[in-house]
Order: C-alpha cells, then sequence, then structure tokens
C-alpha cells in the first residue's frame, strides 16, 4: 500500500472510533459526572444524602441477597449441565443445549409471568390438576426465594456456556493419562476435570452475578408486589414517580449499581489471575467420560428438569393464555383464542409494541453491523493506541447492568449540546441506548473473524488500485459476513426482548413489548399479558431454531448454543 493511502487511513481511524466512542462511552462518562455532581461544582453532598437514606441500604441488601442467591443457583444449574454435556456419552446433547438456552433468551418479565402462572392459588395449570391452594393463598413467588429461584435459572446458561469453554481446553490425553494408571471417571472429575475448570467456573459465576444485579424483569414481577426493592426496582419507582427532577438522586443509585458490578469482575479477574493453568486443549479430542448403567438415569433426570424450568412455566402460560377471563376455569368449552386477538390484533397498544420492539431491533442490528465491519477492519489493520483503549472498554456498556445505561442516556440525551433538543421521551432514545448495549456484541464476532484473514487478498488488490471501498465490498465482507450474519441475529433476539433499558425510557406511543407485557400484568390484564408473551415465545424459539437450522453456515463458537 502506498504511503499517501496508508496516512489517509491513519487519519480515518480516529474520525470512525470518535464517534463510536461517544455513542457508546459517552453515556457512562457523563453518569459518572453527574454522580460527583459535576454540573453544580465537584461535590459529594447528594451522594452522601443518598447513600445515608435507609431505602437504599435496604435495597443494596436486598440486591446482593437475591443475586449472590441467584448466583450460587446459577452455578449449581450451570456447572451441572456442563460437565455432563462436555465430559460424558449422554445422548441428545445438542438439543439440551439448546432447550437449556432457552430461558436466557427468553425477557425476564416473560418468566416471572409464566412461573406466577404455574404456582399460586389462581394457577390455571394447578387448577387443571386439581393442585391449586386455597384462593387467598399467598403467591410463594412474591419473595426473595422466588426471586433467587428465577434469577438463578435465568443466567444458568452464562455459567453454562463459559465452563463448556474452559472445559474444551482441558487436553484429553492429560484426562486419558490418568485413566490408564487406573483412576476411575468420578476421581478424573474431582481431582483433575474440576481443579483445571475452577477459573471458568469462576468466570461464569461473575458474569451470572453481574446480570442478576441489575436484572429488572424479576424483582419487578415478584419483588414489587412483596415490598421488597431492589436497586433497579427502587430506581424504576422513583424515575415513574418523580419524573427527571430525581435524576441526581437516581443517578447515584445507578453508579451504586455500577460500582458493585465493577468490582465483582475486578475481583473475579483477580481471582484467575492467580489460578490460571494456561491450557490449550491441543490434543483437539474431546472429553467422553462413559457413565455406563448410569447414562439412561443421569438423561432421564436432566429431561425431566429441563420440563420442570421450561415446559411446565411455557404451558402454565399457555394454559393461561386461552383463559376467557382470568379466575375461569379452563375447559374444552371455556377455551378462547380472545385474547390472542385482543393483543395481536385489536389493541393499539400491543400492535405499536411489536412494531416499535421490531423497528428497534433491526434498525440496531443494521447500525451496528454498518459501523461494526469498516470499524473491525480499521481496529485489526490499523492499530493505534486510542483504538486499543476503545477496544477494551467497549465492553463497558454492555457489562453494566441495563439499569445504569438507562439512567447514563436519560442524563445524555435530555438536552443535546448547543441545541433546545431532547430525545428523552422519544423512540431514538431507546435506539441510542441499545446502540451502546449491542454494539460488542456485533463487533465481537466480526473482529474474530478479520483477525484470522490473511491480508494478502487485500494487499493485492490494493496493488493494482482497488480502493478501501472496493476492498472491503468485494474481499472483507464475503468472508466476513457469516460473522457478521450471527452478530446481526444475536443483536436481533437479545434486543427484540429487551425490557430492562427501555423500562426507564420508554413514554406513550414508544412502548416496547417488554414494557407492554409488564403494564398489562401490573394493571391486572393478566390474559392479555399472557398471550402477548406466549406470542412472543414463540417468535423467539422460532427464530432460534432458524439459526440453529443454519448454525453450520457460521464460524464456531459465533452461535452461543452451538455445539
Amino acid at each position: 500500500m502506498n504511503k499517501g493511502g496508508s496516512r489517509s487511513l491513519d487519519r480515518l481511524l480516529p474520525l470512525v472510533l470518535l464517534p463510536v466512542a461517544l455513542i457508546a462511552l459517552g453515556p457512562v462518562i457523563r453518569l459518572l459526572l453527574e454522580g460527583i455532581g459535576f454540573g453544580d461544582g465537584i461535590t459529594t453532598d447528594h451522594l452522601a444524602t443518598v447513600l445515608g437514606r435507609p431505602s437504599t441500604g435496604t435495597a443494596l441488601m436486598h440486591s446482593l441477597v437475591t443475586a449472590g442467591g441467584g448466583t450460587l443457583l446459577s452455578i449449581l444449574i450451570g456447572a451441572a449441565f456442563a460437565f455432563l454435556v462436555a465430559l460424558t456419552d449422554i445422548r441428545g446433547k445438542g438439543a439440551l443445549v439448546f432447550c437449556l438456552m432457552i430461558p436466557m433468551m427468553i425477557p425476564p418479565q416473560i418468566t416471572a409471568l409464566a412461573w406466577m402462572q404455574m404456582a399460586g392459588p389462581s394457577s390455571t395449570l394447578l387448577k387443571l390438576l386439581g393442585l391449586a391452594p386455597p384462593l387467598g393463598s399467598p403467591q410463594p413467588l412474591h419473595s426473595p426465594q422466588g426471586i433467587i429461584l428465577l434469577l438463578g435459572i435465568q443466567h444458568a446458561s452464562l455459567v453454562f456456556l463459559t465452563l463448556r469453554a474452559g472445559l474444551r481446553m482441558i487436553p484429553a490425553d492429560l484426562v486419558e493419562a490418568a485413566r490408564m494408571s487406573g483412576a476411575g471417571s468420578l476421581r478424573v472429575w474431582a481431582q483433575i476435570v474440576l481443579p483445571l475448570s475452577m477459573p471458568s467456573l469462576i468466570a461464569g459465576g461473575a458474569m451470572a452475578f453481574v446480570t442478576a444485579l441489575g436484572n429488572f424483569g424479576i424483582p419487578a414481577m415478584l419483588g414489587i408486589p412483596a415490598q421488597y426493592d431492589t436497586l433497579p426496582t427502587l430506581i424504576y419507582q422513583r424515575l415513574v414517580g418523580m419524573g427527571p427532577s430525581v435524576l441526581s438522586e437516581v443517578a447515584v443509585l445507578a453508579l451504586l449499581i455500577g460500582v458493585v458490578a465493577i468490582a465483582g469482575v475486578l475481583l473475579t479477574r483477580f481471582v484467575l489471575s492467580r489460578q490460571g493453568y494456561g491450557l490449550s486443549g491441543l490434543s483437539g479430542q474431546p472429553l467422553a467420560l462413559s457413565l455406563g448403567a448410569a447414562r439412561r438415569p443421569v438423561e432421564v433426570v436432566l429431561w425431566l428438569f429441563i420440563f420442570a424450568i421450561l415446559a411446565l412455566p411455557l404451558l402454565a402460560l399457555l394454559a393461561t393464555s386461552l383463559l376467557p377471563a382470568y379466575g375461569v376455569a379452563l375447559t374444552f368449552e371455556s377455551a378462547s383464542v380472545e385474547a390472542w386477538r385482543e393483543a395481536l390484533i385489536t389493541q393499539p397498544v400491543t400492535r405499536r409494541a411489536y412494531a416499535n420492539s421490531l423497528f428497534l431491533a433491526l434498525s440496531a442490528a443494521a447500525i451496528l453491523l454498518m459501523v461494526s465491519l469498516p470499524l473491525a477492519w480499521l481496529m485489526e489493520r490499523r492499530a493505534s493506541k486510542l483504538s486499543r483503549i476503545l477496544d477494551a472498554l467497549i465492553d463497558l456498556p454492555y457489562a453494566l447492568p441495563g439499569v445504569v445505561l438507562s439512567i447514563a442516556c436519560i442524563l445524555t440525551f435530555l438536552n443535546l449540546p448547543f441545541t433546545d433538543l431532547t430525545l428523552y421521551g422519544t423512540i431514538w432514545i431507546i435506539l441510542m441506548a441499545y446502540l451502546a448495549r449491542f454494539f460488542v456484541v456485533m463487533l465481537r464476532p466480526i473482529q474474530a473473524s478479520i483477525a484470522q484473514l490473511d491480508p494478502a487478498m487485500e494487499e493485492a488488490a490494493a496493488s493494482v488500485g482497488a480502493s478501501l471501498g472496493r476492498r472491503l465490498r468485494d474481499i472483507v465482507l464475503p468472508l466476513a459476513a457469516p460473522s457478521a450474519a450471527a452478530g446481526a441475529i444475536l443483536v436481533f433476539l437479545t434486543a427484540v426482548n429487551e425490557l430492562t433499558v427501555s423500562a426507564l425510557l420508554w413514554s406513550s406511543g414508544t412502548e416496547t413489548l417488554g414494557v407492554v407485557i409488564y403494564n398489562l400484568e401490573d394493571s391486572g390484564e393478566t390474559v392479555m399479558a399472557s398471550a402477548l408473551a406466549m406470542s412472543i415465545v414463540l417468535l423467539i424459539v422460532m427464530l432460534m431454531g432458524l439459526v440453529q437450522a443454519g448454525a453450520q453456515r457460521f464460524p464456531k463458537g459465533v452461535i452461543p448454543w452451538q455445539s
């Protein structure tokens, strides 16, 4: 490449990185400035006032209890599945992994709604089976234990994915040597596999904890009725009740969540730095410990567990969606699809929510795809100190709890600099939050793909006069297309059912599906909420099925549930 072209690219890199940095990191910086009182002169007065309130300490304790308890349950579930799927000869691994991933892809408020329809005195499913508690009995899930249970199930897949990746790095010849020395399967697992997999297990637990700490849907659906506030629900209730006038206060609460989350991540990294084993998995052979006669009972237990955490709640949700009115017994004569017609056809708010969610998810995926491809290429081919700093910080908006990012976006876009315009109360502020939130989901697969490309083809094209745009279009794009498509699909799947970010950003006319489901349940429209929720579950499972059908076209490891 000639020197002029090289200098042009060097000048182009900051121009591309600057708007990306402003979108992805600008809101986080704005939140930090608000937390320390930058606009009123740097002060800690309001910070001390908010942190000194009893409600703040109570919500923090509740958040730590539920996130910690949920994380322990996620570790138990995710680790059990990871060890059995990655290490043993059980059958149907692909189907098991696919089913285990569904709870993570389903919005948390739908998970909570489905479980509430499965348990308690109003459960349509329990009434059909004659097992419903007496009317007037308390809903058992409206409790800290209920929140912990659902957080544990919702985030078990994070532990599973992280641990499975670590188990694949354990050299099979190391295990084989132990077995040749006479060690049984249980001893091999306890003395070799478990110690070597601890870093991955710790990393997965940290991811589950940070995600549970910022989860809004489950604590809102189960905790608010029981007056059990966590930090995300406290922020939501303060902002909804008081509006933008309490932005400084909720900014402090959001920073508190962020500090706890970052502290957890840093502690995890410190522990991992002391426990790394430098595994390489050079043998390339997957471990396959034989379960012998225990294989069939283990398979039965795993599938019964999947049935209990996935099929039963969804069946209960479906049964409720077919009621003519909430509380009426479901029979063949009383079953009705009226709630489905109301939710999908008649009600303007649900139609609008579907349109908004699809627009936001598709727009976020398309914009991030167009930005990430040239950016990933520039960061790989023209790496600089600036690009390396951005690369290290770009994970922050995704790693921080969604409620923290929401407050940051409100602060950033409430009053646009040098104008009288505001994005607050419009659909565009939600889109900006989605771009910041899911940028790394799109960028990382494309980065990994471009890093594997041989630059010789691009250099040859440049030597015969091909412009940068043509090289990107004719060489880089076709080769990186599978990873780019996978990233776009993951962004769409994640954004279309999102609640935590949009719960604080929506206004009349900009409702998303997650928001409408929460509002319907909160207002007592449980049957319609169940019908709308069930339609979203079917949409998500259908999209996941389409991705699974074309999994062989995507690079290995890009699709989370791809084996």
